[in-house]
This record gives C-alpha cells, sequence and structure tokens, in this order.
C-alpha cells in the first residue's frame, strides 16, 4: 500500500513537472509575435504593432493586423520614439507626416544607428506633426532590371492635438489657447 502511494506521488510530481515544461516551451514562442514601435508624448505611452508585416523575400507573403496608434501631444514636448531590436538592427525609416508638407519627411537609419529618436511636434516649415510611420525597406527589381526600395513592414501612430493648441505661422507663436 506504501508503495502505491510512494508511485502515484512520484507520478504525479513528474506529469506536474511535465506539464510545466510544456507550458513553457509553449509560452515560450507564443509572446510578441512581430515587433513593436512605442511612441511617448504628454506622459502617454502607446506600444503598435505592425500595420502590415510581409516576408522579405516574398512581399506577396503578407500580415495586415491593420494595427494603428494614436498619441495626443502638444506643443509644450517632443515626441520620443523607440523601435525594438529587430527594427533598429536593419535598415529602418522614419516618415513624418506634417499638417502643412505636401509628402512625408523621411529619414533613413543604418542598422544599429538609433533605438530611439526624439520627433518635435512643431516644425518651422511644416507646422503641426499629424502622424509618425516606421517602415523596414527591402531593395526589390522590377522586370526592367531597375532596383528600388518598397516597405516589406509598417508601423504608424496618428497624432491628435491637445484642445485648447493653437498654431501660428512661426513655431515660436504657438501658444496654447488662452
Amino acid at each position: 500500500m506504501k508503495r502505491a502511494i510512494a508511485i502515484l506521488a512520484a507520478v504525479a510530481v513528474l506529469a506536474t513537472a511535465g506539464t510545466g515544461v510544456l507550458v513553457w516551451q509553449l509560452s515560450k514562442d507564443g509572446g510578441q509575435r512581430y515587433p513593436e514601435i512605442s511612441a511617448y508624448a504628454h506622459g502617454k505611452t502607446v506600444r503598435v504593432g505592425p500595420y502590415f508585416y510581409c516576408d522579405v523575400v516574398n512581399l506577396d507573403a503578407c500580415e495586415n493586423p491593420e494595427t494603428t496608434g494614436e498619441l495626443t501631444v502638444t506643443s509644450r514636448g517632443p515626441v520620443q520614439l523607440a523601435v525594438d531590436p529587430p527594427i533598429s538592427e536593419a535598415p529602418w525609416l522614419l516618415l513624418r507626416t506634417y499638417e502643412d508638407a505636401d509628402a512625408p519627411v523621411a529619414q533613413e537609419f543604418r542598422p544599429g544607428a538609433a533605438k530611439a529618436i526624439t520627433i518635435p511636434t512643431v516644425d518651422a516649415r511644416y507646422g503641426k506633426l499629424t502622424g509618425i510611420v516606421v517602415q523596414l525597406p527591402t531593395l526589390v527589381r522590377d522586370e526592367a532590371g531597375n532596383e528600388f526600395p518598397l516597405p516589406h513592414a509598417e508601423w504608424s501612430v496618428r497624432t491628435s492635438w491637445e484642445p485648447g493648441q493653437e498654431y501660428s505661422e512661426s513655431v515660436t507663436d504657438f501658444h496654447p489657447a488662452q
């Protein structure tokens, strides 16, 4: 009888340990599936997964979670943007959109050059910041042999302005509404 109880106890301990190891193995890869970006401004942080994410070799093999973030900003402080290591360790692009710009303002980063960027919310030439886009480019070749970059992954944060913020043409004249 004592031997049977000892065997049952040993089986229970082994089963519990086996279950623990199995759960650990399954959860190890079940975490974050894609890299994320985070943006901080005005006391709030938003973490965002990709809007789309394609296989770097086959740009037709994409997943489109269409994730976007929104961050409230003011003229009193910049946006702090941080990118996860899989992004920062590759060549990546930062596109900033402004209310008075005809096209996004682009900035390229070499692998390992930047993990975090400070982005002013007001630009003297283009006005208020309306959004931030991070892209991972892939060099592709068309039928004519021309090479050009296309993004295989993209993350997006839209900015909204705190109510009561007024903007005049000069950045030095930017002030909260009285």
